[in-house]
């Protein structure tokens, strides 16, 4: 008689790729739950922008009206909803940072699990709560008078233009997050999002900065992406300053990629 030995079984490449979607699924469902969960993030991508959008829209929005023509929900909103997915991505790289000083990283490297998981899971996590944080802001400026007088196809693409440019900030903070112990550089890219949102033209419009100021506020990342939004929305220049927003997200995911990536393993192994 003869006795057949089982061989222990080996994942090869293919079986171990074909992991890689359900382990990065479930890990992303964690992160949208965390991320839910927490105060801090709910305030600032959510609640924080929609007050500030509400508050502009009363204190300067007649004002601003009057002065462009255009009704300034058609600047205010796009910048808010950009404000909205940066405040995220910080929130997101403060959290990264917490679970990195608490050896979470570390524990899921241990795991059986695809080493691509968890950064691929942050990535698509990102993307959700970007279109997630842009839908809420959109829904807010409907509320106050904002439309989208351009039609659904015009109207599909605005949701692109803050999904391109929150994914290359939330690359840039990320390779931050995991490359430095120090929060106060997390706490300045905050500081300089802050004076993009005062230096759009979202917040008014060019010409009401001095004559020196103009060139740097107009060609500014935030100003593209929210001049792009005003034409998708309103009418007006599309082309130009979106090839402008695809350039600087782009070069941006182009630059901190490899460092995000790289810090991230250097962050799970240590």
């Amino acid at each position: 008689m003869t006795r057949v030995l089982a061989l222990p079984t080996v994942c090869g490449p293919t079986e171990t790729w074909r992991r890689l979607v359900p382990q990065t699924l479930i890990q992303t469902h964690r992160l949208l739950l965390r991320s839910w969960r927490d105060p801090l993030t709910v305030v600032q991508s959510l609640v924080f922008p929609a007050l500030l959008l509400v508050v502009l829209n009363i204190v300067i929005g007649k004002q601003v009206s009057a002065v462009s023509g255009v009704d300034a929900l058609y600047g205010s909103v796009p910048m808010v909803a950009l404000v909205g997915v940066m405040s995220g991505s910080l929130a997101g790289a403060v959290t990264l940072g917490r679970e990195r000083d608490a050896g979470l990283l570390a524990r899921f490297w241990v795991l059986p699990v695809h080493r691509a998981s968890g950064l691929a899971a942050r990535i698509l996590a990102e993307g959700t709560r970007i279109l997630l944080c842009t839908a809420v802001m959109f829904a807010v400026g409907v509320v106050l008078g904002f439309r989208f007088e351009q039609g659904l196809l015009a109207g599909i693409a605005l949701f692109g233009v803050p999904l391109v440019f929150g994914l290359a900030f939330a690359t840039l903070v990320t390779a931050v997050a995991v490359l430095t112990a120090k929060a106060a550089l997390v706490e300045a890219i905050s500081l300089g999002s802050s004076l993009m949102m005062f230096f759009s033209t979202g917040f008014v419009p060019l010409f009401a900065y001095p004559e020196w100021a103009r060139p740097i506020v107009a060609n500014q990342p935030m100003s593209q992406a929210i001049d792009a939004m005003r034409g998708l929305a309103v009418g007006g220049p599309v082309r130009a300053p979106l090839l402008a927003t695809l350039a600087w997200s782009i070069g941006a995911i182009v630059l901190f990629a490899v460092p995000a990536a790289v810090g991230y393993r250097r962050a799970s192994r240590a």
